[in-house]
């Protein structure tokens, strides 16, 4: 009877111990985790065109447990993530783009949404923010190249400006006496700051009145400039641009640190991608063996981000006849993989990534579903 006794203990220590592993089983709030998500790679850097961040909400509140990745959400795809049992999918294409009129069984996208929804599934789709982040899509799609340096093609800017409105205005107040009239007149002109500093013109002590206004407030400014013309000269107006971001932006620009042939180019794509062939457009005067020194690439769809682009070789998913032929008039070779296969390698990046940015709080998981809708036979 005690050796029965004993060999119990360790089967109830067991069931203990599962019981409080699962009490302890990680989650964040969806609103945390998008706030997370944002410090990731913002928003803002996504194209004005696009459909981004949370599309499908599930009632409030939801917290997730299991995210689940995915390049393409596709209806097999989302049969996958609901028997993973997903608390929110990480599309990285958006699968709402065009408004939707009405929700019904009619449509596959309408289908995704209901599903999420009865299944209390949130769908969010980064898109474009990911290809411009300096840790997106483009930078992992530039690592298949060989050692290279690299830069946006088309370089984001940040979203605020530097100082406070969109224009500056200077000018010169000739007398002293002036100067304070002029100063309150200006400041009570709504979203206007103004700053003053001494300069000298001609042997001639002046104050240079710098005043940053929005678009608005620059009407108000000039219309009183220009019925108090006697007070001031010397007037610049400035249109500010807000700071490029480092490393940030669409495609990129890749130079080689050694030169490589197109053929050997063209097998370290493969191999990075995994693919067994790509499509290739021989550069008019070049040949398999040409010199490649300055790849221009993008991932997805590559027409609109790498035309006018000086390299040697235009690496993309898929890009208009039109487009091919007139880079390959200039020399330009150019591969093709075919739009989601340029993609979806990214994903395994993404979720170490993720992983520590979100402190292993969830589990991240990958679709093994998700595929690229063409293949060659």
């Amino acid at each position: 009877m005690l050796l029965s006794r004993v060999r119990h203990i360790p089967t109830r220590v067991q069931f203990v111990h599962s019981q409080i592993c699962s009490s302890y089983r990680s989650f964040m709030d969806l609103k945390v985790l998008l706030s997370s998500l944002n410090d990731f790679a913002s928003l803002s850097l996504a194209e004005s065109w696009d459909n981004v961040g949370l599309l499908v909400e599930p009632s409030p509140p939801h917290t997730v447990n299991t995210l689940f990745l995915t390049n393409d959400l596709t209806e097999e795809v989302m049969e996958e993530a609901l028997q993973k049992k997903a608390d929110l999918i990480l599309s990285y294409h958006p699968p709402i783009f065009q408004p939707l009129k009405h929700i019904t069984w009619k449509t596959w996208k309408e289908r995704l949404v209901i599903r999420a929804l009865e299944n209390r599934v949130g769908i969010y789709s980064p898109h474009t923010a990911y290809d411009a982040a300096p840790q997106g899509v483009n930078s992992w799609l530039a690592k298949g190249l060989g050692v290279c340096t690299s830069r946006p093609i088309h370089p984001s800017k940040a979203p605020n400006y530097p100082t406070r409105g969109t224009h500056r205005v200077e000018f010169s107040v000739n007398c002293t006496q002036h100067l304070e009239e002029v100063i309150s007149a200006v400041k009570e002109i709504p979203d206007v700051s103004v700053t003053s500093f001494s300069t000298r013109t001609d042997d001639e002590e002046q104050t240079r009145i710098s005043l940053n206004c929005s678009q608005e407030a620059l009407l108000e400014v000039v219309t009183f400039l220009s019925q108090n013309r006697q007070f001031y000269q010397k007037t610049e107006i400035m249109l500010l641009e807000k700071p490029l971001l480092p490393q940030t932006g669409m495609g990129r620009l890749c130079t080689l640190d050694e030169p490589a042939s197109l053929a050997t180019m063209i097998e370290r794509i493969k191999r990075h991608l995994k693919l067994a062939r790509v499509r290739l457009a021989l550069g008019v005067g070049r040949t398999l063996e040409s010199p490649v020194e300055v790849v221009a690439l993008c991932a997805g769809s590559g027409s609109a981000v790498l035309r006018g682009a000086e390299a040697d070789l235009y690496l993309t998913g898929e890009m208009s006849h039109h487009d091919v032929l007139d880079a390959a008039s200039q020399g330009i070779s150019v591969i093709l993989c075919e739009h989601s296969n340029t993609e979806r390698g990214f994903l395994s990046d993404l979720r170490v990534m993720l992983g520590a940015h979100l402190e292993n709080k969830i589990d991240i998981i990958l679709s093994e579903r998700d595929r690229d809708p063409l293949h060659v036979i």
